[in-house]
């Protein structure tokens, strides 16, 4: 299983190469925090609350949705994931992330777990996502394909 989590991870780090990155600036981050869920083979859906914390601004609150389709098993007590994010200018206005987001999906946990999500969307597809995404479980999963992410503003 860690190969498969090592080799899921390569490959969304070669996913994650800079065409976005070259034409954008990082603005902040975006960390999100979600409770219990269960995959079902051929993905999952989980839920999150999340906190943009721009360079410049006050920081925001975000509900996401996060969807993926492809290999995912296991059993998950929390989850934490943390974006760099990536938009044309460092000045990111109140709710301007809401949108939904697509991308690729890898990792694994054996009690603790990594993961990575490279992600390119939002409003009219001008904000990344990435490089990648840092994630952190508790509990017992493997998955790799593509993710989605819906993000909408406020709690």
């Amino acid at each position: 299983m860690l190969r498969l989590s090592a080799l899921a991870t390569f490959i969304v780090l070669a996913l994650s190469s800079a065409p976005a990155s070259a034409q954008r600036v990082q603005a902040g981050m975006l960390e999100c925090r979600g409770g219990e869920s269960i995959s079902f083979i051929v993905g999952s859906v989980s839920e999150f609350s999340c906190v943009y914390r721009p360079d410049l601004g006050p920081a925001q609150a975000y509900r996401a949705r996060l969807t993926r389709a492809g290999l995912d098993v296991g059993v998950t007590a929390v989850s934490g994931l943390a974006w760099a994010v990536f938009a044309p200018t460092n000045q990111i206005g109140l709710g301007d992330l809401s949108g939904n987001y697509g991308g690729a999906t890898a990792g694994a946990a054996v009690v603790l777990g990594v993961g990575a999500n490279v992600l390119y969307g939002g409003s009219n597809n001008s904000f990344a996502l990435q490089p990648l995404s840092i994630e952190g479980q508790v509990g017992l999963n493997v998955y790799a394909g593509v993710a989605g992410l819906e993000l909408r503003f406020g709690q």
